[in-house]
């Protein structure tokens, strides 16, 4: 059976992350992995973080996650395990993301709300992919192309 997996990567904002923590658990995702500098749903010392609680409404209890220090180090590993990569981010390289239909294990990575996936990581994806901007700012908040990402990309699968 397939499965979604997906890396937030240097993500600031606890607010952001709790965010897609409620739609990984609507969209059946199977593991959140936490990389870099992205917070947790418990502080360092294994403390619940009540701003982190409020926003994600318990979806960290539902969702099996894990903090990893090396990002590329974990695309390695899931790739063993034949996992395809995605990176998701605007991209010389980037397809659209509608046309990204994936069969098999997939991990989703989203980056910093400012400076998005370095082009060293990207270079490990098998895809990136991007969500068509029309507007002036050409961004969307990482919570809210996480919750596109998922529902089109997988149709939320689990």
């Amino acid at each position: 059976m397939s499965s979604v997996y997906l890396i937030l990567h240097n993500i600031r904002s606890v607010h952001n992350v709790a965010s897609i923590f409620r739609t990984a658990d609507a969209a059946g995702v199977a593991h959140v992995y936490l990389t870099g500098y992205t917070p947790a749903p418990v502080d360092r010392f294994g403390r619940i973080r009540r701003d982190f609680a409020k926003v994600s409404l318990g979806a960290e209890h539902y969702v099996p996650w894990e903090k990893r220090k090396n990002i590329r180090t974990l695309i390695r590993e899931l790739k063993r395990k034949g996992v395809s990569v995605i990176a998701l981010e605007q991209d010389a390289d980037a397809v659209g993301y509608a046309q990204v239909k994936m069969n098999g294990s997939t991990a989703l990575i989203l980056g910093n709300e400012t400076n998005g996936i370095s082009t060293a990581i990207l270079k490990q994806c098998d895809v990136i992919a991007e969500i068509p901007m029309r507007g002036k700012k050409e961004s969307l908040n990482v919570s809210v192309a996480a919750g596109i990402a998922l529902f089109q990309m997988f149709g939320g699968r689990k």
